[in-house]
């Protein structure tokens, strides 16, 4: 017995993206808000991360990002549920962005810090999710947020809060 025969037939997932200092150029010519809005209407590439989990923005505005976000088997870790780190990701996704959404042009953030709540699994029967980021405060230095990972029902499966950092990036 081979080892496909026991756990079934292999599954293949490829993904692709550019050079993501393609995508560091672009974003440093305007705002957070116009990037991250740019990057939901398909004008610009997805940032790799946004590739390998395979979600998507459906909500951007200033201070507020939402993301799309159906589970898949490759999500699973070695008990079938969708990994914990998968959640989380899409948390501090949704936080940093909708603090990306309120930064002036020339801005970047970086998250210092990261706080989360996973409250119940999610596997293939939850169907798709949304994750809602919102700023909580945004100052010039440090900006703070709050996420909730929902299904389509609104039952919450996970929650975050975090702080990060607000600065100038060098010139290259």
């Amino acid at each position: 017995m081979t080892r496909d025969d026991a756990i079934g037939a292999a599954r293949t997932r490829t993904i692709s993206w550019e050079d993501p200092r393609t995508l560091f150029g672009i974003a440093r010519t305007m705002s957070g808000l116009d990037f991250m809005r740019k990057i939901m209407r398909g004008e610009v590439r997805l940032p790799p991360i946004m590739e390998l989990i395979d979600f998507q923005f459906t909500r951007v505005e200033p201070g507020e990002i939402h993301i799309g976000f159906t589970p898949q088997e490759f999500h699973f870790n070695p008990i079938g549920a969708v990994h914990g780190g998968v959640a989380c990701t899409l948390l501090d996704s949704a936080m940093s962005c909708a603090i990306y959404a309120a930064i002036p042009a020339g801005t970047a953030f970086t998250t210092l810090q990261l706080n989360v709540h996973l409250i119940r699994g999610i596997g293939l029967e939850t169907g798709p999710m949304r994750c809602e980021g919102t700023v909580t405060h945004c100052g010039t230095r440090t900006g703070t947020a709050e996420a909730k990972l929902l299904d389509a029902k609104g039952r919450l499966y996970a929650h975050a809060s975090t702080t990060c950092l607000i600065y100038v990036p060098e010139a290259k």
